[in-house]
């Protein structure tokens, strides 16, 4: 791991006397895989809609990809991809159009686009799948399939909001292969996940409780700190301190 390409030092988004996120500071390197995660109402929804250029913050600073989040909000969504619990695809093109519009969004050339695609349906085993509206495929393919698309442009971040909600632990498990995948080429992954073994598989963890960020380190570091055996007795051991529940 190398430079830092997410920076944010003493974040904050009010909202009147409400400090959805309070004074936040963290640094992320080229190619972790950084898990950001807190109950709800901890604030991480807003911090990652500010990193992403989606939303200003209050005060503080931040910068992703080299580019401030405040001034340079249009760059940063230029560089990063970012993958919902919605799932960013659209539901009535077939599979290789969804490819081919993110590509021309992402401002790729044809020739790329068309290789790339080609790359991706291999690599996938989805060739047979190729002309299959996406909402008729299962749910796991259609995750797999909004993560290839939010990383189809190579991006130096990708961000990644709860992205394996509602599958199996065998399909969650497949998801993750793809985002080792992206960090072994240099992609840096920002996840946010509710479930705590998934936590397991990050470089580093933060946790936020009421709009601070309360831990961060890596999964062992943190259940030698706690004195524990995994990552969902540290999670339930800071969660229990939160005084709010709302985001």
């Amino acid at each position: 791991m190398g430079e830092e390409v997410i920076v944010a030092r003493d974040l904050r988004k009010s909202f009147g006397d409400f400090h959805a996120v309070d004074g936040i500071s963290f640094e992320v390197k080229r190619a972790e895989i950084f898990g950001f995660l807190g109950a709800n109402g901890a604030g991480k929804t807003t911090a990652m809609r500010m990193l992403t250029g989606l939303s200003k913050p209050t005060s503080g600073e931040g910068r992703v990809a080299g580019y401030d989040i405040t001034r340079e909000a249009e760059q940063v969504k230029k560089h990063i991809g970012y993958m919902s619990q919605r799932f960013s695809l659209y539901e009535d093109l077939r599979v290789w159009e969804n490819l081919r519009l993110y590509g021309g969004i992402y401002g790729m050339s044809q020739q790329l686009i068309r290789e790339r695609t080609e790359q991706l349906l291999t690599s996938l085993s989805f060739e047979a799948r190729r002309d299959t509206l996406v909402r008729d495929l299962p749910l796991g393919w259609r995750q797999k399939l909004a993560f290839s698309v939010a990383v189809f442009h190579e991006p130096e971040v990708v961000f990644l909001d709860e992205p394996t909600g509602g599958v199996d632990p065998v399909t969650r498990r497949q998801f993750w292969e793809l985002i080792y995948a992206a960090s072994q080429r240099g992609i840096t992954v920002f996840v946010t996940t509710h479930y705590m073994d998934e936590a397991e598989y990050c470089d580093r963890v933060s946790i936020m409780v009421d709009g601070r960020i309360d831990a961060l380190d890596s999964p062992s570091a943190l259940r030698e700190t706690y004195g524990v055996a995994s990552m969902e007795e540290v999670f339930q051991r800071l969660a229990r301190g939160a005084k709010r529940s709302d985001s």
